[in-house]
């Protein structure tokens, strides 16, 4: 169990390909071991779908994990997810989005991402978008941001003769 906890947060099913590559295990042979279709199992490790408790014993059995290891990392991400959605935004009324033309602003992580966001805002932004960015992020927040920009503008050097 202990070795899982390092995947807590992480959607099981990727746990699970995992463990089945690990143990050169084929999804169709092992779908059918435990008696579920191979569809199932797909869309698990691709993270489309919850592992059911009855599922995740079946799973932990075959592979002799430990009881309750492939629950808990369900519950974890559960977990996560639920507070993913949670996650409060800047007002998004004031943002245009066409400041996010390369993503959906509708899948920002607002806080691991306020490095690029900060900087986009500050670079191409209006003065009520700034002012929002202070708002949301404080004053403190976004001067550290602006100041550890990771790219300098480009600079000409002379020719030395």
């Amino acid at each position: 169990m202990k070795s899982l906890l390092k995947y807590k947060g992480i959607h099981p099913g990727i746990v699970l390909e995992r463990e089945l590559e690990k143990r050169s295990l084929k999804k169709r042979p092992f779908a059918i071991s435990i008696g579920e279709s191979a569809q199932a199992i797909n869309n698990i490790t691709k993270g489309k779908r919850k592992i059911p408790v009855p599922l995740a014993l079946k799973i932990e059995k075959e592979l002799d994990l430990e009881e309750g290891s492939i629950v808990v990392l369900q519950s974890y991400y559960d977990i996560k997810f639920e507070k993913d959605k949670m996650q409060e935004t800047p007002n998004l009324s004031i943002l245009r989005r066409s400041l996010f033309w390369d993503t959906d602003i509708n899948k920002i992580d607002w806080n691991r991402q306020h490095k690029a966001v900060i900087n986009r805002i500050f670079e191409r932004g209006n003065d009520d978008e700034k002012n929002e960015t202070i708002r949301f992020y404080g004053k403190r927040k976004v001067e550290n941001a602006l100041k550890s920009m990771t790219t300098q503008p480009m600079r000409l050097q002379r020719k030395s003769q």
